[in-house]
């Protein structure tokens, strides 16, 4: 496999990739890290629509369910030390233009997304720490907050706020998070932390307890929950520690995860992680923001775990596996190099 790469924007610190459908087709969107734009682009990467010039802190862009095109987005996350007044905003398109209406406060805020079961909405937000005195300060942990979503947010402003709960509490580093589906097409979500990965799933009825247990004690910068090996069972794709440098891969074995594989070269500041399905086969995507940037495809072929390298030097925040009309295309928030890159994937 080999990536065709094409350049498709520039924006400083570019950092947060969602796919969001509005004007009857799809679009990548990228917003940044600071106090800066977020674009729009259709999926052959040409620049539609500029959805708001600021503020930035975006770490998360998501698209909500229901018919009309809202977009949720992290707002005011600028690092880990600086978003204390971070929050969950949304945006709809009114006017001709986009307008930004607060769903909740939630600071330190950093990673959400919408898990459902029997046709109810929960979102799900993952808050990093609760509070710092000073610098790098990691001494108060984060939070996994729940709310059940209306069938209309539209009713949520700065003044009538989506009411969240606590789901766990005393989670540190609490930064990585990936929504699956399960074979019945309910979704849940894994979210990786200093003190291990937990599952989380929705209630079956109204009323009911989450599904939530720690599943790794290892600490996880960034976690995805898939089957990669084909046999019917999923693996861990692991990233660790927090912005760290090791990919693992943890296979569950007489009743508890063991690690695997584990790729020899360290990526310092890993970050970017993503998975897709390339002829039938899960793969995942990751890449890092030091070194040697890069932005890597992993795959299991021949009965191990095989690393593609695809891009070099660019220095990928996150990335977003999709199949457009049978091709295979990668877009990338290179961070490191304020390129906003679009990558194909052929076969060689």
């Amino acid at each position: 496999m080999k990536a065709e790469k094409k350049v498709i924007g520039k924006l400083n610190k570019c950092y947060a990739l969602g796919m969001f459908a509005y004007d009857g087709k799809p679009h990548i969107v990228c917003a940044a890290e600071k106090q800066d734009p977020c674009y729009a682009f259709d999926l052959d990467g040409t620049k539609t629509d500029t959805l708001w010039e600021g503020p930035g802190g975006v770490m998360t862009v998501l698209q909500a369910p229901g018919d009309k095109p809202v977009l949720l987005a992290t707002q005011k996350f600028y690092s880990p030390n600086d978003s204390a007044e971070a929050k969950i905003v949304y945006y709809t398109k009114e006017d001709g233009g986009w307008k930004c209406s607060v769903l909740c406060d939630l600071p330190f805020v950093h990673r959400f997304g919408i898990v459902e079961k029997n046709g109810r909405n929960w979102l799900i937000a993952c808050t990093l720490k609760s509070a710092h005195a000073f610098k790098n300060d990691w001494t108060c942990p984060g939070r996994i907050w729940v709310a059940e979503l209306p069938e209309n947010i539209l009713q949520y402003d700065a003044d009538h706020q989506l009411k969240l709960e606590p789901l766990v509490s005393g989670l540190y580093k609490n930064h990585g998070f990936a929504v699956h589906q399960k074979e019945d097409g309910s979704t849940f979500a894994v979210v990786g932390t200093e003190n291990g990965i937990w599952l989380c799933e929705p209630p079956a009825e109204e009323g009911g307890e989450w599904n939530c247990e720690c599943i790794l004690e290892e600490p996880a910068s960034d976690v995805l929950y898939l089957d990669f090996d084909g046999d019917g069972e999923r693996e861990l794709f692991v990233l660790s520690p927090f912005h760290g440098d090791t990919v693992s891969v943890y296979k569950k074995k007489n009743g508890s995860f063991e690690k695997v594989w584990e790729r020899d070269k360290k990526m310092p500041f890993i970050h970017a992680i993503y998975s897709g399905k390339i002829n039938g086969k899960t793969v995942a995507f990751t890449g890092n923001r030091q070194e040697d940037m890069e932005l890597i495809m992993i795959s299991y072929e021949d009965g191990g775990y095989q690393v593609t390298v695809l891009d070099q030097g660019s220095g990928p925040a996150n990335c977003m596996f999709f199949e457009d009309n049978g091709v295979y295309k990668l877009a990338a928030a290179n961070r490191e190099t304020d390129e906003i890159a679009l990558y194909t994937l052929k076969e060689e």
